[in-house]
């Protein structure tokens, strides 16, 4: 178990639309040797941007295992073994108004797949493309994926055999998640934001942290089209139209020139900093994860997370690209429903206990019958025997 290193990014003031509020992250010292672009994969995309009407992609998630969801864009993260300066592959010079020129791509094969170095010789920066927060998808979806690994009578054939597949669960688009489009659209990028965390009615709904400003420019209108959960969707819906924005207030009564007023502002400015770190670290920097490297990629690892699926609070899962520090230099989080905390709750306790019904009822201070009625609650319900 391990926790999130964020050192290196501080957060700046927010700013609210309706429910949405967006508090950006910003860093002193951008890193320069590992950058990211994106790869459009909806075929109705056009000048960059991709379109509202993309289908299900499937691609290989392991041995004998797929992975189907909306996947409108892949990401491809370039870094050099030196640790010199690295560019988005594929650059442009522009002024940012007109579209960037986009080559046809094929639609990916695996969640993750190395790319040749670029360069006429072979020898440029080294890349890898992945499927940003589907890897983090994927890590939930297969949590203990084989079921039990004992015999036991309680369970069906089917548990035995198939295990828990096929594993679904419902996520939403941003594009659906009200006033999240508009608040990408007319929000502030700041010149030293590298990202941000996404609030819907005041609810961490996702953090989203890049290398280097310019990837963040180019990447924050993709946020729209990323994965949301069931209960953001539901706080967008159904809660508050509008979210308080705390005004600036400076007490006149203790300014007497121009530079008190700067420092008053310095001040105000480091408290909002200060309250923003307060409430990430209480969600997300605060918590014990589970973290599985996924691939090694010169001195930064790409890995995905799972929290410990604690009852009544709130839980994400998310994925990273860390440095040989193990500091933060790409994050994509995912804020799970209430639901899917108890799915992944009751799976690892049954995990903890070989699957043995009786023994993680015990564990659990519930009976049997009680723990039976939970999963098959949970949607697991032809993985135990109608007997029990």
């Amino acid at each position: 178990m391990s926790r999130l290193d964020m050192e290196g990014l501080s957060t700046g003031p927010a700013q609210v639309w309706g429910a949405v509020r967006l508090v950006p992250l910003m860093r002193a010292e951008p890193l320069t040797d590992l950058r990211l672009h994106r790869e459009i994969y909806d075929k109705g995309a056009a000048g960059g941007t991709p379109s509202t009407s993309g289908g299900a992609t499937t691609v290989a998630a392991g041995r004998r295992t797929a992975y189907t969801s909306y996947i409108p864009h892949g990401f491809v993260a370039n870094w050099t073994g030196e640790g010199g300066p690295a560019a988005a592959y594929g650059s442009q010079f522009g002024d940012g108004r007109a579209p960037v020129e986009c080559a046809p791509l094929h639609l990916p094969r695996k969640l993750t797949q190395r790319m040749p170095r670029s360069g006429r010789s072979g020898d440029g920066p080294s890349g890898l493309r992945f499927l940003p927060l589907h890897l983090a998808l994927d890590g939930y979806l297969a949590l203990h994926f084989g079921g039990p690994p004992i015999v036991w009578e309680e369970w069906t054939r089917r548990a035995v055999r198939d295990g828990l597949s096929p594993r679904a669960e419902t996520a939403y688009r941003g594009g659906r998640v009200r006033g999240l489009a508009d608040a990408l659209r007319i929000f502030e990028i700041h010149p030293a934001q590298c990202g941000v965390l996404v609030y819907v009615a005041d609810a961490l709904a996702a953090a989203f942290v890049v290398p280097h400003p310019d990837d963040y420019r180019a990447l924050h209108p993709s946020l729209v089209h990323d994965l949301y959960g069931e209960l953001i969707h539901q706080y967008g819906r159904y809660g508050p139209r509008t979210v308080p924005d705390v005004p600036v207030r400076i007490d006149p009564e203790y300014i007497a020139s121009v530079a008190d007023l700067r420092a008053a502002a310095v001040r105000r400015q480091r408290e909002w900093a200060e309250q923003h770190h307060d409430l990430m670290a209480g969600e997300l920097l605060d918590e014990s994860y589970s973290v599985r490297q996924v691939h090694r990629m010169g001195r930064f690892r790409l890995s995905r997370f799972l929290p410990p699926f604690a009852l009544h609070r709130a839980q994400h899962i998310g994925e990273m690209i860390t440095d040989g520090k193990g500091r933060v230099a790409y994050l994509k989080t995912f804020r799970l429903s209430d639901k899917q905390v108890r799915r992944g709750h009751v799976l690892d306790r049954l995990a903890a206990h070989d699957w043995h019904l009786g023994a993680t009822a015990a564990a659990m201070g519930i009976t049997v019958p009680e723990l039976a009625r939970r999963i098959r609650q949970l949607g697991f319900e032809e993985l135990v025997k109608a007997h029990i």
